[in-house]
């Protein structure tokens, strides 16, 4: 859609280098191999690659429009505008683009080291129980009525963010829900957007690396902008660090827990692992006085329902729909139940951070099954000692563990496994390897017996394995279908 040069400019700070910005342009692009004619070109300086050097590219394809956060040697008839920041930029300019669609919408976030794509689902399911028109965005897609498409990261890149808040909203979409990651607001994928939201599943030590963040600190600092760019906050209150992760927030901040006084307090509950219901039953005081039944096990689970609950009562949802909601709602690859044998349980999860997979492996040991089978791998070009830390928690609570492939990416799949034996074997834990995944899942339920529970750990809703550069088809659910037809 063509828009004026001068129009998305105005309440921007820039300065003209060369050509003029009484022009129409037809896009926005950050990569050049996708530009085409009358595009504008944003050169972002990354990790691993400077778009400034495919400037010349970007013009070969039809760039009208250049950004710059450095003078470099442009040839060719193209108007050459400099900023502070490119990336930030692209925030601004994204929104103006798309005509501010978040100024339109209800947005809630949702923060934490883990539950955020449980707590994400959950408000989504309530708010359609409602029903109210919602999209989602985070690490399972963009979701909205039929629609889903699939991300590269939990929070895209604001352009993309800005233009299905669009689609969005011009879908009579009202309200949109965001997983947000620490890297977004350290990539300044959230610049420009307020929510009137807030949500803290919680925060601990699992993404201090030299990939991810370098410091406590830092992460500590990437999460907190998301509660200085809130209206209100909702935040758990048996979470660590959370004095840090609200430094200098100035609105309404409400708590719920377990554990510690709060606001929304659990005053009892029971797990359950029955026919009709493998999950929870709580009891809740304080702001609500009510009994609750979820179809998620454990108790991180309670306390990511207590965070939708919070967020639901917010947006003024009735506590009939909240609880016909939250009974129903099941997350694909998130402690997902699915019918293989009824002589046994199979789970499968996306744990693959040490407070995820303890939570994980914790609480399906807290249902007493007779044996708890673990098929695992551990990602390449990650932290070797992360790993290791892996194994030693899976083989604490497992009675077997099977040791097989997930994303070794361009790692050796040996390599890999050697650093996971270093963990099981310092808690003389019981182990095979079996490399190929489907042989291992096929392993284990043959393996399986009477009230056993396998757990498929670390790949969740992927769909793929990513070995040496190259995303080959894979998905636990169609292996464990084959299983079930033999039934």
């Amino acid at each position: 859609m063509n828009k004026k040069l001068s129009d998305l400019l105005s309440n921007l700070k820039y300065t003209l280098i060369e050509g003029n910005t009484d022009i129409l342009i037809n896009d926005i692009k950050y990569d050049s191999r996708k530009v085409e004619e009358n595009d504008i070109f944003i050169a972002i300086e990354g990790f691993n690659t400077d778009g400034h050097e495919y400037i010349p590219e970007a013009i070969s394809r039809g760039a009208k429009v250049i950004i710059v956060s450095k003078l470099v040697k442009i040839h060719g008839d193209v108007t050459i505008i400099k900023v502070e920041d490119t990336r930030e930029f692209l925030g601004s300019l994204s929104l103006a683009y798309f005509e501010h669609p978040e100024k339109s919408l209800t947005l809630i976030g949702v923060t934490g080291t883990t539950g955020k794509t449980t707590t994400t689902y959950l408000i989504k399911s309530i708010i359609e129980e409602a029903g109210v028109n919602v999209g989602l965005i985070g690490s399972i897609g963009i979701k909205y009525l039929d629609k889903n498409i699939t991300t590269k990261n939990t929070t895209p890149e604001i352009y993309d963010i800005a233009k299905y808040l669009n689609i969005m909203l011009n879908n009579n979409i009202t309200h949109v829900i965001i997983e947000v990651s620490s890297q977004a607001y350290k990539l300044n994928r959230l610049k420009g957007i307020k929510f009137d939201l807030g949500i803290l599943t919680n925060i601990t030590k699992d993404h201090i690396s030299k990939n991810e963040h370098s410091s406590m600190e830092e992460y500590i600092e990437c999460k907190n902008k998301l509660f200085l760019n809130s209206k209100e906050v909702i935040v758990n209150n048996d979470s660590k660090y959370l004095k840090e992760v609200l430094k200098n927030v100035n609105v309404k901040i409400n708590s719920y827990s377990i554990d510690n006084a709060s606001d929304l307090k659990v005053e009892e509950y029971k797990l359950v692992n029955d026919e009709d219901l493998f999950g929870s039953i709580f009891k809740t005081n304080g702001i609500i006085n009510e009994e609750f039944k979820i179809n998620l096990p454990g108790k991180f689970n309670i306390y990511n329902t207590l965070a939708a609950i919070f967020a639901s009562y917010k947006l003024n949802i009735s506590l009939d729909i909240i609880k016909r909601a939250i009974i129903k709602t099941k997350v694909k690859g998130r402690m997902e139940l699915v019918s293989v044998s009824p002589k046994y349980k199979v789970i499968i999860d996306y744990a693959h951070t040490e407070d995820g997979l303890k939570n994980l492996v914790e609480t399906l040991k807290d249902y007493k099954p007779n044996k708890l089978i673990s098929v695992f791998g551990g990602g390449g070009n990650r932290s070797r000692d992360r790993r290791k830390s892996l194994g030693e928690i899976i083989g604490v609570f497992s009675d077997l563990c099977i040791i097989t492939m997930d994303n070794p990416r361009f790692e050796e799949l040996s390599v890999i496994n050697e650093d996971i034996k270093l963990g099981l074997n310092k808690v003389n834990a019981k182990y095979i390897e079996i490399d190929d995944r489907k042989m291992a899942i096929n392993y284990a339920c043959n393996y399986a017996d009477s009230k056993d529970i396998v757990v498929l750990i670390g790949k969740g809703h992927e769909e793929y394995q990513d070995i040496k550069g190259v995303k080959y088809p894979f998905r636990e659910i169609d292996v464990l279908k084959e299983i079930e037809r033999k039934y």
